[in-house]
Parts: structure tokens; C-alpha cells; sequence
């Protein structure tokens, strides 16, 4: 547990630092956290033009455990529904989600203040569809900021391998669980010709799979945390750890459990959102 910052803002420069974005990620990541810093010392957070180059408050980290805090930001989140677009409320919302479920985790904060927060109901009335906009049900503008915060989370190393694999290879959860270790070249970050349909992936896996996979070159890539059951083919079997392949089942209980504190609706996301960007270029943190 490192040392916790006194004022919110360095707080927010120490979560963006360790989240591995892009520069364009973390600038909208800034902004985004920098407007709730209004809604924790009771102040509406500036719009429009006012709100280019205003300076937030400063605010003790302390305050975010608060027990008036969760009143507050709901206070603020009203505030900006009745400015802001759903799309933007839906971001700032997400952003403010990891970084304090990632401070929770640092031991910074003993509570989680946006624990339950969730975007008003939209008033019904017609919703103008861009040309060209998806129509799906579940799918979201925000889909991408959504699997930035879940590959910030803090979690176990195979979690971290499998949600990173999936974002930067886009390929179907299916396909990359049934990954053996003999089908991988890791230094090409990509698999071999044995294997049944072709993937590669970015550094993010380059730098997760080799720790993961240390002292195992045979078997299933992503094994489950107990010995299989002896009826458990040779296949789907660790021949090091006796371990079995992981289930999708299995993967999608852990993703949805562990982005369940992101999520305004608190039910958690699904690991198709991991697909839904891919960019090459994001680092990992460890």
C-alpha cells in the first residue's frame, strides 16, 4: 500500500499514471474526474464555456470518505444530467467509477463514494440515431471507456491476461480460451500456424502471458484455480498442475463480479465489452 495523497487532484494524477492510457484517454479521463471535485465541496460544476480553463477546487482525498459524499456526487450527477448528454454522463460516470474503486484498492479511501450512483432515468421522447450509429441492444458510445476502466481494475494475473488478450485481439472468448500453450509464439505476440484460426495481440498480453505462463509450457493457456475432476480430458488438463481449462462461464462470473463497481446499474459488464476497442499501443500496469 503506497502512501495516500492529501488533495483529490494529485489522487487523480496517481490513478491516471498507473492506468496506462493514451494521451487522449487520460486527458478525457482528467477532465472527467477534475468535474466531480465541484459536486464534493457542494459547488456546481461550471459548463460550457465556463467550464474551459476553470480551476477546480481543491479537495482533501479524506472528504471522499465522507458519509455525506455519496449525497453529494448524486447531488452533482443531477445537476450535470440536466446538461450534459448521456453519452457524457455516461463517461464521466465510468471514469469517476474506476478511479475510485482503484484508490479503494490502494488502501486511499475506506469507502467507495460512487457505490450506487447511477444516470436519472431519461425522460421518454425520441432518441436521434447518427448515420451509421448501432442500434443493438446493450450497446453503448461509451463501450470503449468501459473497457479502459476494466483493464485499470486491480486483479488476479490471469484475469489481467485473459481481459487484455481479448481487447487487443478482438477475437471470440471462445477461441482464446481454447488456447493451448504450444499454439503461442510470444515473441511474435501472435500464435502459430498450428493453431485453428490465427490471432495476435499488443504488448499489454506481451508482458501479462509470460509471467502467467511461467514455469508451464504445455496445456491450456487460462487454468482454473483447483484440480480437475480425473473424468477431465487430457486436453483440458494442466499436465504440470493437473489444472483444468477455464469455462467461458467461469471467465464471464469473474468480469462481471469484478466490474460490478463500475457500473452505474451495479449488475457488471459483459466480456463483450472488452471487444470493442483494440488499440494496439496501451501499456499495462501491474
Amino acid at each position: 500500500m503506497s502512501q495516500a495523497p492529501v488533495e483529490y487532484s494529485a489522487a487523480v494524477d496517481c490513478y491516471l499514471a498507473a492506468a496506462g492510457l493514451g494521451s487522449a484517454s487520460r486527458r478525457v479521463y482528467r477532465i472527467s474526474l477534475q468535474g466531480w471535485a465541484w459536486p464534493l465541496v457542494d459547488r456546481r460544476t461550471p459548463t460550457g464555456r465556463e467550464r474551459r480553463g476553470a480551476r477546480p477546487p481543491l479537495v482533501p482525498l479524506a472528504l471522499l470518505d465522507d458519509p455525506s459524499a455519496p449525497k453529494r456526487l448524486r447531488r452533482g450527477l443531477a445537476d450535470r444530467a440536466a446538461t450534459a448528454r448521456p453519452r457524457t454522463l455516461t463517461r464521466e460516470l465510468a471514469c469517476l467509477r474506476a478511479a475510485t474503486a482503484w484508490w479503494l484498492a490502494q488502501g486511499w479511501i475506506t469507502v467507495d463514494p460512487a457505490t450506487g450512483l447511477a444516470p436519472p432515468t431519461p425522460r421518454p421522447g425520441p432518441v436521434p440515431v447518427s448515420s451509421g450509429a448501432s442500434t443493438t441492444a446493450g450497446a453503448t458510445a461509451a463501450a470503449p471507456d468501459r473497457a479502459r476502466a476494466a483493464l485499470a481494475l486491480r486483479a488476479p494475473l490471469r484475469e489481467l491476461a485473459l481481459w487484455h488478450l481479448l481487447h487487443e485481439s478482438r477475437a471470440p472468448v471462445e477461441q482464446v480460451l481454447a488456447l493451448d500453450i504450444d499454439q503461442l509464439d510470444l515473441p511474435g505476440r501472435r500464435t502459430r500456424e498450428r493453431a485453428v484460426a490465427p490471432l495476435s495481440w499488443g504488448p499489454g498480453t506481451a508482458r501479462l502471458l509470460p509471467m502467467l505462463l511461467a514455469g508451464r509450457t504445455a496445456g491450456p493457456v487460462f487454468v482454473t484455480d483447483r484440480r480437475a475432476p480425473a473424468t477431465t480430458p487430457a486436453a483440458d488438463r494442466c499436465p504440470v498442475t493437473g489444472r483444468g481449462r477455464l469455462s467461458y462461464r467461469r471467465a464471464a462470473e469473474l468480469f462481471t463480479a469484478a466490474t460490478r463497481p463500475l457500473d452505474p446499474a451495479d449488475r457488471g459488464w459483459t466480456l463483450l465489452v472488452l471487444r470493442d476497442r483494440a488499440p494496439r499501443s496501451e501499456p499495462v500496469r501491474s
